[in-house]
């Protein structure tokens, strides 16, 4: 019986890049979406050709009672969840003097909260099983990349990385739980929210002097829930091209 892996917020972007690499190496996926329907149907189709099951389920990860009720789905459908990729974010940049209180409240909850309560719920299923995998899609906005305007997102990214370390020796020795802290990668919301001279500025930040490609993200988990990286664990690890002098 094949390995189901969940990914959060796997409908475009990084979430669909490890969704497509999850499914080329024979997992079971689940497509996870909130708002991105279409492009969750679109990508369903696209990995039939692989051969595995897969479901498509909408769910607000911020929200217990639909977090449960997807979970309850998957074990019905596929037996549960083995492997937990939360890759699920919002960023909502502004003015620091523009910020609202709601709008740092969503961001902790989608980015923080809402990777609590898939873990929680994955538990059961993971301890039953004694073994499992559990990586959080963090950033180095985490770490030592900071953005006045997305305050809240980067305090949400190194509350996951801390979030991390906690899940790992509570999910010990039964499963891994790590954390992958992309830079700047190309996905359709990166390139088109920035300018010409913000990108350069950032390029230049870069040992590679590219951006990455959700494509590179997604094979880093494909190797991280494989047995080549059962001993690998609490650990958070960046690709980002060599970011430096972020601050």
């Amino acid at each position: 019986m094949n390995k189901v892996a969940l990914v959060t917020g796997s409908a475009k972007g990084i979430g669909a890049a490890i969704i497509e690499e999850l499914a080329s190496a024979g997992y079971d996926c689940v497509i996870n979406y909130n708002t991105s329907e279409k492009e969750a149907f679109e990508l369903y189709e696209k990995i039939k050709a692989y051969n595995i099951n897969s479901l498509v389920i909408k769910c607000d990860v911020s929200h217990e009672e639909q977090v449960n009720n997807m979970f309850n789905i998957i074990e019905e459908k596929l037996g549960g969840v083995d492997i937990l990729i939360n890759n699920a974010a919002v960023d909502l940049p502004n003015l620091f003097s523009q910020k609202k209180v709601a709008d740092f409240k969503k961001t902790l909850d989608v980015n923080v909260i809402g990777a609590f309560l898939t873990a929680k719920r994955a538990e059961r299923h993971i301890l039953d099983k004694k073994w499992g995998r559990i990586i959080n899609i963090s950033s180095t906005n985490g770490m030592n990349t900071y953005y006045p305007m997305g305050i809240e997102y980067d305090a949400s990214k190194a509350a996951l990385n801390s979030l991390t370390h906690n899940l790992a020796i509570e999910f010990a020795p039964y499963a891994t739980v790590n954390a992958i802290a992309p830079g700047l990668i190309a996905t359709e919301s990166e390139i088109k929210d920035y300018d010409e001279e913000f990108m350069q500025m950032e390029l230049d930040k870069i040992l590679l002097r590219r951006m990455g490609e959700a494509k590179e993200v997604a094979k880093l988990v494909r190797f991280l829930v494989s047995d080549d990286a059962s001993y690998i664990n609490n650990s958070i690890i960046r690709i980002d091209g060599g970011q430096y002098n972020s601050v």
